[in-house]
């Protein structure tokens, strides 16, 4: 096996982290704290760096925060997702994630290039709101 490929206890716990929450985003310390919840410790620049890979991969996304905010990351691997060709929607909530595959999004897509002169950069593109389930839930409080 080469070192490129190498693949450490930490590398595996953080794939699996990342995939059992591929429906949201995640934070640096989110994975840290599970990390350390299965008695892992961690730098977080190594945390970093593997999440910099991955996303070089394509296996994650990696969303830039604004200024003052940290990164997230959303695992796609083998989901079918074409995240770099699609919106996405976040519920501020839950964290959820909701990928825009429909026609309705390259219409818009091609409104804002056709009328704006604008061409949008998908695979960082999120638009906030409330999700479905959040929204029920709390018409039910």
């Amino acid at each position: 096996m080469s070192a490129r490929n190498y693949k450490t206890v930490s590398h595996s716990k953080i794939i699996e982290y990342l995939e059992a929450n591929r429906d949201r985003m995640v934070k640096v310390q989110d994975i840290d704290n599970y990390l350390k919840d299965t008695g892992i410790e961690v730098n977080n620049s190594t945390i970093y760096r593997y999440l910099n890979k991955l996303s070089n991969d394509g296996v994650i996304m990696k969303y830039v925060a604004n200024k003052g905010e940290m990164s997230s990351f959303q695992y796609v691997g083998d989901s079918g997702h074409n995240c770099r060709e699609h919106l996405h929607l976040r519920c501020v909530r839950c964290e959820k994630i909701i990928h825009l595959e429909c026609g309705f999004m390259k219409e818009i897509e091609n409104h804002v290039m056709n009328h704006h002169g604008f061409s949008l950069i998908c695979e960082s593109s999120v638009l906030y709101g409330i999700c479905r389930e959040c929204r029920e839930n709390e018409k039910n409080m």
